[in-house]
């Protein structure tokens, strides 16, 4: 049964804006993001509350395998496979060491609709050929930043290249979609809404925020500016904020 509104939206609000709740999955288990300590409830039970509550987007982020320290590669098979059983189109976006076509194949294979590229846009332009070549449709470029500086590598490593020199590359590789990672400076910290509107003009392409969005004010933010089609947030705030839960249900409709 779907759940209802807590907090009704109001008349005639413009609920476009795509809002993907995000596992981040370590270890087999789903962790706040850019935190320590994982949820207790399982991974699949928490996808079943979402999907039950309405969603019908929703992102997956393998951070052991982004860190290159393993990977929850089969848990995201079987989160994908439940997806597909649920009678209506679930749109999912794969993100976290997506490194090989191989790789690309599994997901889209198991259901993916979108897959992002972040670490290998900086280490192997090769390989972010191949992937366009065969996967385009399915590529998101990441541009994971903090104070407008490039991270990478499940944001351990700082890079010289800029947000906007990052973002401006992988349109001249060819990818159709940018998500930005906003990696707060601190807990708490403001999302940087700045430098999203800046790769959002400078690039031209839909561009999804995500990292720093975590109350419903962020979202009320991202709707007044331009060229900023969706958000990633934290699976787990959408059981602690009756808001946030109902500006998914209001987008998901």
């Amino acid at each position: 049964m779907t759940l209802a509104l807590h907090s009704p939206l109001p008349v005639g609000r413009d609920v476009r804006l795509k809002i993907y709740p995000t596992f981040n999955l370590q270890h087999g288990q789903v962790v706040p993001t850019g935190q320590a300590g994982p949820c207790a409830d399982a991974p699949l039970d928490q996808v079943a509350w979402l999907l039950d509550a309405g969603a019908c987007r929703l992102a997956l982020v393998d951070v052991d395998a982004a860190l290159g320290k393993g990977n929850n590669r089969e848990l995201i098979g079987q989160i994908l496979q439940y997806c597909r059983t649920q009678g209506r189109k679930i749109c999912i976006q794969v993100a976290g060491g997506v490194r090989s076509s191989d790789q690309a194949q599994f997901f889209i294979d198991q259901g993916a609709t979108w897959l992002v590229v972040g670490t290998i846009l900086h280490k192997s332009p090769m390989v972010v050929e191949q992937l366009l070549a065969r996967f385009q449709p399915h590529l998101t470029a990441a541009v994971d930043a903090r104070g407008g500086q490039v991270h990478h590598s499940g944001w351990v490593d700082a890079t010289c290249v800029s947000a906007v020199q990052m973002a401006a590359r992988a349109k001249a590789y060819g990818f159709k979609r940018l998500l930005f990672v906003d990696i707060p400076e601190e807990t708490g910290s403001e999302p940087d809404f700045d430098t999203a509107q800046t790769l959002s003009e400078t690039s031209g392409l839909p561009l999804i925020m995500g990292g720093s969005i975590s109350r419903p004010e962020h979202i009320e933010r991202l709707r007044t500016q331009q060229g900023l089609k969706g958000a990633l947030v934290d699976a787990l705030l959408f059981r602690k904020d009756p808001q946030l839960l109902a500006f998914l249900q209001a987008t998901s409709a």
